[in-house]
């Protein structure tokens, strides 16, 4: 069996980071053992509140872990319940124990990919996404057609007709969360200087589907940090961080992705490297597991974990440094939404609040049921339509009884999931980054710049 590191940097509860090992490795089994089954994560666990079967908690699952360590072999039936998990890591916050579910869930997954055979058309779906999404000019060629199909006024027959949901509930599920596609994705130069005195020079990601399809949050990022006394350095190469991969049990994959990353920013020189999606930052600051969990020589697993140590939420990295550039009036109410990676996987919650509560005439709604996933998480939207569905329709409910006019998130699949679902609802709302609300607010633009 694989070991595991157990790390205490964010991804436990606050007991657990506590009572936990730190960051030296433990064998599989011992991690396991840490599960006193005491019932806590159920009501965070957002597949036992939809069925409230206990094999799709967080510790049945561990049981079935348990069962599948002793009898050498995974059965269709406990893949099924491994693959129901959202990863969302709600139960590593409400754990008392520390239990490092992240890492057993990742541990688990990548066996369950080596030794056990799916049917060929899961195979299919599988590898048509992972040949898709973490590759970013790829995803990029999807823009013209994509706004093409959208312009045509194709969408809604389609929809209506059901086609695409007897070829493939995950089709569907992909022509659903596809976003609205709007212009050129802006280039960015590969050094934004500061304004001002400089005060620090930091990297950035710029992400696959972030970049693909959300290049104005990255935009809005380069001109917040810049505006913030920050040299910009984004390197032109880089790829996919390679948190796709790594959340689906492609270790292998991940572990590539995550190299290269290494390798990337390294040579940028940077002191630190500002993430704005929430999923990217949870695995860049869990590089030393990516790789060790993969067989990679210790000295690549050290550089790894260097970098992860450089690693920085947006809104993490800023409430940090403090604000210099004058906020302007943005009068709008906004709903603020937890990103899981965000606020389970690297304990981020109050910081942003803090950044958009810090901008004059801006109102910020905390959604009801914060810990419970939109149904995103990653692909699981595209694996798992139908669970992530329900889940998405519990949140645009959520969403909505704030009345807020607009949303706030720090990952794009949540506000791919989350948009898409108010769209079938006919409850449009508008959709932004922190980073976004920010920009506006120092540029002096009207909310109106935000829809």
């Amino acid at each position: 069996m694989t070991e595991s590191a157990k790390s205490a940097d964010g991804t436990e509860g606050a007991e657990g980071a506590e009572n936990g090992a730190g960051t030296a490795e433990r064998p599989f089994p011992d991690l396991l053992s840490d599960c006193v089954h005491c019932g806590f994560c159920l009501p965070t666990c957002p597949t036992y509140v939809l069925w409230g079967e206990e094999m799709d908690s967080p510790r049945g699952r561990i049981h079935l872990m348990g069962q599948a360590e002793d009898e050498g072999v995974f059965t269709d039936a406990s893949v099924g319940h491994f693959d129901n998990c959202l990863g969302c890591l709600a139960c590593v916050t409400a754990c008392p124990s520390g239990v490092a579910y992240d890492a057993l869930i990742e541990t688990t997954r990548a066996r369950v990919e080596e030794e056990h055979e799916r049917p060929r058309a899961e195979r299919l779906i599988r590898s048509a996404i992972f040949s898709l999404f973490p590759y970013r000019r790829r995803l990029g060629l999807m823009r013209g057609p994509l706004r093409a199909y959208q312009a045509s006024g194709l969408a809604k027959p389609l929809r209506s007709s059901g086609v695409l949901e007897r070829v493939s509930p995950s089709v569907a599920a992909m022509e659903r969360m596809a976003p609205p596609i709007k212009g050129k994705v802006p280039a960015l130069p590969e050094r934004v200087p500061a304004a001002g005195r400089r005060r620090a020079v930091v990297g950035m990601l710029t992400g696959c589907v972030q970049g693909a399809f959300f290049p104005q949050v990255n935009t809005a990022t380069a001109r917040v940090l810049a505006s913030e006394g920050c040299e910009v350095v984004i390197p032109k190469g880089q790829g996919c961080c390679g948190a796709l991969s790594s959340h689906s049990g492609r270790a292998e994959e991940a572990a590539r992705f995550a190299e290269e990353t290494v390798r990337t920013f390294e040579k940028a020189g940077v002191e630190s490297v500002v993430v704005n999606s929430a999923g990217c930052g949870g695995t860049m600051k869990h590089y030393g597991r990516v790789l060790r969990e993969a067989g990679r020589p210790d000295d690549l697993v050290r550089r790894a974990e260097a970098l992860s140590a450089k690693v920085v939420d947006f809104s993490e990295y800023l409430a940090e440094l403090g604000p210099r550039a004058e906020r302007h009036p943005l009068p709008v109410k906004a709903a603020y939404h937890d990103a899981c990676h965000l606020s389970h996987g690297q304990g981020v919650t109050a910081e942003p609040r803090d950044l958009l509560r810090s901008i004059p005439d801006l109102e910020v709604a905390d959604l009801p049921n914060p810990e419970i996933c939109c149904g995103s998480a990653g692909v699981y939207n595209l694996l798992n339509p139908e669970p992530a569905a329900e889940l998405g329709t519990r949140k645009a409910d959520d969403v909505a009884s704030t009345k807020a006019s607009l949303l706030v998130a720090g990952n794009p699949g949540c506000s791919l999931q989350i948009a898409a679902t108010m769209r079938e609802r006919g409850e449009e709302i508008a959709v932004a980054h922190t980073a976004q609300v920010l920009d506006a607010s120092i540029r002096g633009l009207p909310p109106s710049a935000l829809v």
